[in-house]
């Protein structure tokens, strides 16, 4: 029986080869939702304070929205706005890192474990008009505990220099919501800590605070100050909590936004862009920082 005669080579070398048809691949719906919401209320906010920085009342060109940053009560409300950032931030990081610390390595009890995540949870989002009224009610002039140390133990808070309308006042209300932040943040940091590392110290003699001092807080610097500078952002941009207890004796920049934008006395809308872009300036470097040391945080924790 003959055979099939075969393609030759020459036959197959000016035949077109055939590609597979290519499927419309529709992953990337998913993350649509995201690139949305980035677009409308980062990007495009971002770019009209950037326009609106250099423009006046009247829509022209101008400088002088960014040279009005250089002033001494604008520089006084971005220092004011710091210092609270970064106190609270550092108080707060640290109480926090110690109750994360307890209730991940010590061996708590699970219901208290429990309890305090909730409650973190819990009080990381509550501020505002409410945190304002509650520290009003517990710490004004006429609060419970303030009365009750009056009445019981004769000691008067505000006769003492405590103020709750004041620098420090502000920035304890702030640690409310700041040390649960931090606890949030820091817990997978903790638990992340292999007990691999600990033996193999104690193996060669390390004692527990050598532990700490070579490994275990080298291992988790980048994450404990990258979860600071987030505490720091957090307070940095606070508005209605400072707001509402203070009713705008406290000059801080986020008061003058708000002052600029919708005030009536101080109403110079391209100024109020300026501050806002710097407050944009400020928190970027913040998440650059951030960003490198998460980094060196994940590349210690992947080893």
């Amino acid at each position: 029986m003959a055979s099939t005669p075969q393609p030759t080579p020459s036959l197959l070398r000016g035949a077109p080869l055939a590609r597979p048809a290519r499927r419309a691949n529709w992953a990337w719906l998913g993350v649509a939702p995201f690139l949305i919401f980035a677009l409308f209320f980062l990007f495009l906010p971002s770019l009209s304070l950037f326009i609106g920085s250099f423009q006046d009342n009247q829509g022209q060109f101008t400088l002088a929205n960014i040279q009005g940053l250089f002033t001494p009560s604008i520089l006084s409300a971005y220092s004011i706005t710091i210092r609270i950032s970064l106190f609270t931030a550092v108080i707060g990081g640290l109480f926090g890192f110690f109750l994360a610390y307890s209730a991940t390595l010590v061996g708590l009890p699970r219901w208290v474990t429990d309890g305090m995540a909730t409650f973190s949870g819990v009080a990381s989002n509550f501020a505002g008009v409410p945190l304002a009224f509650a520290f009003i009610a517990t710490l004004g002039r006429l609060g419970l505990v303030t009365v009750l140390l009056k009445n019981v133990f004769g000691f008067n808070l505000y006769d003492h220099g405590f103020n709750l309308y004041s620098f420090w006042g502000l920035s304890v209300t702030y640690l409310y919501f700041q040390f649960p932040l931090m606890v949030l943040i820091i817990t997978p940091a903790l638990e992340g800590l292999r007990r691999e590392w600990r033996e193999a110290a104690e193996n060669l003699g390390a004692t527990g605070w050598q532990y700490w001092r070579y490994v275990g807080l080298p291992v988790l610097m980048p994450s404990l100050l990258g979860a600071m500078i987030l505490l720091f952002g957090n307070a940095f941009g606070a508005y209605a909590t400072a707001l509402s207890l203070t009713g705008g004796l406290i000059n801080l920049v986020t008061i003058l936004i708000g002052s600029q934008i919708k005030g009536d006395v101080l109403h110079n809308p391209g100024l109020g862009y300026a501050l806002a872009l710097g407050m944009v300036v400020v928190m970027a470097v913040s998440m650059a920082i951030y960003y490198v040391l998460r980094r060196r945080s994940e590349r210690w924790l992947r080893l």
